[in-house]
This record gives structure tokens, sequence and C-alpha cells, in this order.
């Protein structure tokens, strides 16, 4: 059974979404063990299931799983954490939210050691935890399996404890010159990390750009940065130009 859901897991984290008929045929197993299969699989954040379909795609109430936000973008991701590393001296602290993108960044940090990381996400703990020069703070609280994060009230709390040089984060949409993000308590999160640290570079790829999510994080011009990749239409740049927003443009 696990190795059959590990492998529903993996086709509709490839694929994006898949209906509930074809993904018992394909696995030649009965929709009522399909539909449990399914029903494990939601309950530990992989996918959702809707109407007759599953979906590991994010939405603007839902975002996406991390091992499906791994896999998103990553030549974009790639290019964006290119540049952030560019931001950052020897001796500083950088804070890195619960994003892919930060991961990114966080693979690419090593070369500017010595440096202390601070970050609520355990993937970014696990990469850096090893590497000489590198002095890590975990922000601790409520571990978030979705998200393989940390979050919630006692992650908020900790945050109150320390000051970073600069924080690099993400976000699931942006739209009317504001960062959106679907989940409230990643949200407030990222919100406590922003007041943190004394100057917060907000870094996201182009295909998060005319999405929408149910909450507001933030206005743009409240990120000291907003850097973009180069795969951005010229619309949403004259956009950012129109309301002052600082942005650079990362080459692909």
């Amino acid at each position: 059974m696990a190795r059959r859901q590990a492998g529903i897991a993996d086709l509709v984290l490839e694929q994006g979404s898949a209906t509930i008929k074809d993904l018992a045929e394909h696995f030649e197993v009965s929709l009522i063990t399909m539909h449990r299969d399914l029903d494990e699989l939601e309950r530990q954040g992989i996918i959702r299931k809707l109407r007759g379909y599953v979906t590991a795609e994010p939405s603007s109430l839902f975002d996406s799983s991390v091992r499906y936000r791994m896999r998103a973008a990553q030549r974009e991701k790639e290019a964006l954490a290119r540049f952030a590393v560019t931001q950052v001296e020897p001796g500083q602290s950088v804070m890195l939210d619960e994003s892919t993108t930060a991961l990114m960044v966080a693979r690419m940090l090593p070369g500017k050691a010595p440096l202390t990381v601070i970050t609520n996400f355990a993937l970014i703990l696990e990469e850096l935890s090893e590497v000489r020069g590198v002095d890590l703070i975990s922000l601790g609280g409520e571990y978030l399996p979705f998200l393989a994060a940390f979050g919630g009230e006692i992650c908020r709390a900790s945050l109150s404890a320390v000051r970073a040089d600069v924080l690099f984060t993400s976000t699931s949409a942006v739209s009317d010159g504001a960062a959106l993000h679907q989940d409230e308590k990643t949200m407030s999160g990222k919100r406590a990390m922003i007041e943190s640290a004394q100057r917060s570079i907000l870094l996201v790829d182009h295909t998060k750009f005319g999405r929408v999510a149910l909450h507001k994080l933030a206005p743009l011009t409240d990120f000291d940065l907003v850097v973009v990749d180069s795969g951005v239409d010229e619309a949403h740049l004259d956009e950012m130009r129109a309301r002052s927003i600082p942005f650079e443009v990362a080459p692909l």
C-alpha cells in the first residue's frame, strides 16, 4: 500500500493533476481503494481531492506541497538565487523562509561563509547542517509536514529574539502591487520575518505574477527589493515602475 501511494504521489506531482478514474485504472485498483489512498495522501498534504480528480497545483485557497514546489520553475529559482547571493556579504546574518526559492539560495550560500543562517525550513537546516563556516539558528514551533517547516505562535515568538541583516523570502502570487499567499499561518510567519530583518528581499519567479491568493501578505513597496527573473512580462515591470517598487531582473 505504501509503495502504491508513493507511486500515486509521484505521478500526480509529475503531471500536476489526474482524474481519480484514470489513477484507479493505471494502478489497477478499485475506485474505493483509490479513494482511500488519495484520502491518505491528502491527509499528508501532498495532494488535494476535488470532484472526480486530484491536484498538486496551487489555487487561490491552497498552496501546493513542498514536493511539488521543488519541481516547479527550477531554472527561474536558480536565477533568482544567483542574484540573491550577490546581496550577501561574509559575516552577515541571513534569514531564509520556508520557500523552495530560499532553499536554492541556501545551496549557494557556502561560498559566502562565514555566515549565520536563520530559518524555519527543515530542508535548509538539513542542507547547511554540515557546512563549515555556517552557523545555523532554527526557528522552532509547530512542525508543518505539508511545508517541511516550523510555524505558529512559538515560531513567531522566537523571531522576536533575533535580528537578521537580510531576509530572502518568496510568496505564492503577485497581483495589483501586492504579495499574496493562501495560508494565513504561513503568511503571519513571513510578516514576522520581515519585521525581524534589517533588509527584506522578495524573490518571485515570473509564473507568480497575475496569480491570486486569498490573503494579502504585504504591498510590494514594503520590501527593500523585489527580484524577478527575465521571463517576466514587460507589462508587470511597467506596473512596478509606476508604483515606485524597487526591483531587479535576474537573467535566465
